[in-house]
């Protein structure tokens, strides 16, 4: 039976269809909203996954460019690997999802998106949430929800809920917000250097929204929802536990894990794990079978109780700091001497290294995706974290969903201060490699980068730093500790990390996430606030004192760009037929050139000479020939009566044989040969822009007699002349 459910939201209709299509899925939804359609399903599977120890769900946006009417640009013409939009997508669907699922449940879920059409005014992505929301709420599967999510933008100094494509355009900035009846438990943003309080106002005037959008889904899950299925919890069992706390006093845990070195506490941790092993085997064969089961739960619990209660209820941290101290810092340029701009961010036991390259504007990246705005992107970031950073040994396969989410998260927090293409005209790529590995990397990322900018010689218009704050709940919403700049051990057993970059001015980015089922208004605001405080401690004390601001060139090793303007109408003639003509420039000068279609001209090359040589001679080709113009001209051609020369790679005139000199010629190959440069005026243009010159007209005066004159009968020649 197919049911329909609507609601208002920002002024459009959003549209729910049930139970029309995917009808063998645990849960689905149709959702409409604008000419936007995205269908959500659920699925989970009859069985637990034998053999873990974590929740497997795998959350899917696929996008389809027949959404958009566009056929894929690839040799095959089918979608392939998933676009950035689509991971980063998922990850935003994952994060406020997960922790809401029952913490021992082991049967694998799937939640798939596929767009279908795509209204550019209503953004597909936010459908997908609520969507998610809608398919899993309505299905059997355990689930402790639903979720709102909205988008929030700020065009003209007001708020606006899901803005437009135009609104996006203009908007400072760009938030995702979802949360449950009475939490916020995701917040993902750009903005262009928004003060705080601006940012929370948004945070919570999304948050109302959302919370008429779950009373919309509950609506629906009271009509047509599946009662949960029961599922195979998983529990520790309670001898195992009392063994481990027996044999491991909560003492020999607490000085295992109080250390600041990562590498001494897994090593601590490892030993008394081992310990614990060794009892276990002293047991009858039937117990050891069940405490072998559960050992490495059952450490971890216990590793994850002790650190909690230290923090909490004994007011210390794992490394000894107080609560709002950061780790000891470290900040260094150049230490690579040939690439463009090196910076290296060292918090704690983790360290990245940023790397800056320059490049022509037609080195930008090409975008293939579902957004008609945006088809290149000039400025990239990429984050690479490879195993020996954590001290593991696994194979590279190159980037993951949170090598990729990382990325961008650095990415968009210097995007707005990436100067623009006219007063900076470089494709800019930055690569951010992680050496050593203890919690907030993307936040180093952030660091290293704006350290790598300025040493490059981009003129960024402020520098940026990022923190990330921790948070260790009690039994009462009031009851909570947030942590300053929170190391791995307190992110894994921790309740949040809450990413927040920016400038002296405001944020530029932000990142949440959580294991818990909200977060407060208070912790929210406290968490901003005390990310604010370290930010500018960091820019003021460890970034600003190595560079305080971007070099006034780019590195001596980085390519030279010129620019220049013509006339657009100008354009043909400088690329010539089949790009002869600037195939020849390029050849001549060794350089590259970019040409946009408003005339905006760009060389690219190492040689400053000839990179202005390359500049000449398109501003040559493009400027109209006028009549007094003198150029230095290349002879192309002989002729019986005269030669043509080249004024400009796309422009020949004629050149006749009696304006080649006052004396009189009979030959013009005695005079002239091919590949000859003279200097000639334009002394003519016809009607159908045939150009004449005269090489004669700007040599010396002829002494001892009248030029005109002379310069007449050369060219009528005398009466005998005629006569014989």
């Amino acid at each position: 039976m197919v049911r329909e459910f609507t609601m208002e939201l920002a002024g459009r209709t959003l549209r729910a269809v049930i139970g029309k299509v995917a009808e063998q899925a645990n849960g689905e939804v149709l959702l409409y909203y604008g000419d936007t359609c995205v269908l959500s399903t659920a699925t989970a599977s009859k069985q637990p996954r034998e053999g873990i120890d974590f929740f497997p769900l795998s959350v899917d946006y696929e996008e389809r460019l027949y959404s958009v009417g566009k056929i894929p640009g690839s040799f095959v013409k089918r979608e392939g690997r998933p676009t950035e939009n689509a991971v980063l997508t998922a990850r935003c669907i994952d994060r406020p999802m997960r922790p809401l699922f029952p913490k021992d449940y082991r049967n694998d879920v799937a939640l798939v998106n596929t767009v279908l059409c795509v209204d550019q005014d209503c953004a597909p992505e936010i459908l997908a949430m609520v969507g998610s929301s809608i398919a899993v709420s309505i299905s059997d599967i355990p689930f402790d929800g639903p979720i709102g999510a909205v988008s929030v933008g700020l065009v003209d100094g007001e708020l606006v809920i899901n803005p437009t494509s135009a609104q996006r355009e203009k908007s400072e900035l760009n938030l995702t917000v979802a949360s449950t009846a009475d939490k916020v438990v995701m917040i993902e943003a750009g903005a262009k250097e928004v003060p705080e309080d601006k940012v929370l106002e948004a945070i919570f005037f999304g948050d109302e929204v959302n919370k008429k959008i779950v009373a919309f889904i509950n609506e629906i899950v009271a009509e047509v929802g599946k009662p949960k299925h029961a599922y195979q919890e998983h529990v520790i069992p309670a001898e195992v536990v009392a063994d481990l706390e027996r044999v491991i006093p909560q003492e020999r845990m607490e000085v295992a894990v109080f250390t600041d070195d990562k590498t001494k506490r897994e090593e601590a941790v490892a030993a008394l794990t081992e310990e614990f092993e060794q009892y276990i085997a002293t047991l009858p064969e039937d117990k050891q079978e069940i405490y072998n089961a559960n050992v490495a739960d059952a450490v971890y619990q216990y590793e994850k109780k002790t650190v909690r209660k230290m923090i909490k209820i004994d007011g210390k941290r794992p490394d000894g700091r107080a609560m709002d101290e950061i780790r000891p810092m470290s900040a260094e340029i150049d230490i690579l001497p040939r690439t463009h701009g090196s910076g290296l961010f060292k918090r704690g036991q983790t360290q990245v290294l940023t790397v800056a390259t320059l490049g022509a504007i037609s080195e930008q990246q090409k975008l293939d995706g579902l957004d008609e705005l945006e088809e290149t992107k000039r400025y990239i970031h990429h984050y690479n974290m490879p195993s020996y950073s954590v001290g593991e040994t696994r194979p590279s396969r190159g980037p993951g969903r949170r090598e990729i989410g990382h990325g961008a998260l650095a990415e968009r927090a210097l995007l707005p201060v990436i100067p623009s293409v006219d007063d900076f005209p470089y494709a800019i790529r930055l690569v951010s490699e992680v050496l050593s590995s203890n919690g907030s990397t993307s936040q180093g990322s952030i660091c290293g980068s704006t350290l790598a900018l300025m040493a490059a010689g981009v003129p960024i218009s402020a520098p940026v730093a990022g923190i990330s704050c921790g948070l260790v709940t009690g039994e009462t919403e009031d009851d909570f500790i947030l942590l300053t700049d929170i190391q791995g051990l307190e992110d894994f057993f921790g309740d949040m990390d809450f990413k927040v970059a920016g400038t002296f001015k405001g944020i530029t980015a932000i990142q949440m996430d959580i294991k818990i089922h909200g977060l407060t208004r208070a912790i929210i605001e406290g968490a901003i606030r005390r990310n604010r405080t370290a930010r500018e401690y960091i820019l003021n004390n460890i970034m600003l004192p190595v560079i305080s601001q971007p070099r006034e060139s780019v590195s001596q090793y980085a390519p030279k760009i010129y620019q220049t303007q013509i006339n657009p109408e100008k354009i043909g003639e400088v690329v010539g037929p089949k790009g002869k003509v600037i195939n020849q420039i390029i050849a001549e000068t060794g350089t590259k050139i970019d040409i946009e279609e408003d005339g905006h001209v760009f060389v690219f090359g190492a040689d400053e000479e000839m990179s202005k040589k390359a500049i000449a001679i398109i501003e040559s080709i493009a400027k109209d020939v006028e009549v007094g113009e003198i150029y230095n001209a290349k002879v192309v051609r002989l002729a019986t009566f005269g030669a043509f020369v080249q004024l400009t790679p796309s422009k020949d005139a004629l050149l006749h044989i009696s304006e080649i000199s006052y004396e009189r010629i009979d030959k013009v190959e005695d005079v002239l040969k091919i590949g000859d440069e003279i200097m000639v005026k334009v002394i003519g243009i016809d009607d159908q822009g045939k150009v004449k010159v005269s090489r004669k007209a700007i040599l010396p005066p002829r002494e001892g007699g009248d030029q005109n004159r002379d310069s007449g009968r050369r060219q009528g020649g005398s009466r005998r002349d005629r006569r014989n």
